[in-house]
């Protein structure tokens, strides 16, 4: 029976050890205690209102609900700045000619890419400037406005907000 006691208290050591300190979020361990995500402007060619302020928002809240570091609005120790480089909107597939010889796309594709400008003011070796980019296929038939327009960019948000925190503190 002591010898049993050894070996579960070794498996359990070995077990915990091994993982060293883990964090939910995936996040690395940040020797910062603030950041600060500057206002991304929309340069874009065919520019839609209001997702630059979107974008910004919800990469602040990205970092916010992942991490405790506090937002600051100048001087933070991690600094995300860039802008909205291309919102664009493409036919993917093409419906058959009717009678009228009319032509239609069958499936769209709304996508965003953002170039993005990191900044680690304690560890200057993980500074990066890269475009981050994602897509949102919905039918040819439904217009990009309203609830298509906005389920489209949130989920567009949500995929490059996440690429970013990835590339930025959970060095995936």
């Amino acid at each position: 029976m002591k010898h049993i006691k050894y070996l579960l208290l070794l498996l359990a050591a070995t077990t915990f050890s091994g993982c060293g300190v883990y964090n939910f979020t995936g996040a690395s361990p940040i020797d910062a205690k603030t950041f600060q995500v500057s206002f991304f402007h929309n340069n874009a060619d065919l520019v839609e209102p209001g997702i630059d302020r979107d974008f910004t928002l919800a990469l602040q809240d990205l970092i916010m609900n992942q991490t405790n570091l506090n937002l600051v609005s100048n001087g933070g120790e991690l600094a995300y700045e860039g802008e909205i480089v291309d919102y664009r909107i493409t036919p993917m597939t093409a419906t058959a000619v009717t009678s009228t010889g009319d032509v239609g796309a069958a499936q769209n594709r709304l996508t965003i890419r953002i170039n993005v400008r990191f900044t680690n003011k304690k560890k200057e070796t993980d500074d990066f400037e890269k475009p981050f980019e994602f897509y949102y296929d919905f039918p040819g038939t439904a217009l990009p406005t309203g609830s298509v327009l906005n389920e489209a960019v949130k989920t567009i948000f949500e995929r490059i907000t996440q690429d970013i925190f990835n590339e930025s503190l959970a060095k995936w």
